[in-house]
């Protein structure tokens, strides 16, 4: 009998999608305040290691709007946004965000 194996897959993105939701929740209660800068460092690290995890599992969806997220929160050079359009703007990205660590999946070849 012929026995079909599925190839085996990883969600490497998926914990630091977790860590960076949580920043993300987090940060839109201190967008006034001057422990944003903190979440801008957290989000913009975390957001570019999400692109480098959909890059290497050749995942072509996800790393223009994480990248977009990095920029946006980057703190090098911060863009000043009004507070309520940064609080939408925090879930906006925690929606992108959950969704691409559910969908980002590397092939592990065992």
């Amino acid at each position: 009998m012929t026995e079909y194996r599925t190839p085996a897959r990883r969600r490497t993105a998926l914990l630091p999608a977790i860590l960076l939701v949580l920043a993300l929740l987090i940060g839109a209660g201190f967008s006034e305040t001057d422990g944003f800068t903190v979440v801008r460092y957290v989000v913009s690290i975390f957001a570019l290691i999400m692109v480098v995890f959909a890059l290497q599992a050749k995942n072509w969806l996800f790393p223009l709007p994480l990248l977009a997220i990095a920029v946006l929160w980057n703190p090098v050079w911060p863009i000043d946004l009004r507070p309520d359009l940064w609080r939408a703007l925090h879930y906006i990205a925690g929606i992108v965000v959950v969704l691409a660590g559910v969908f980002i999946k590397q092939r592990t070849d065992a």
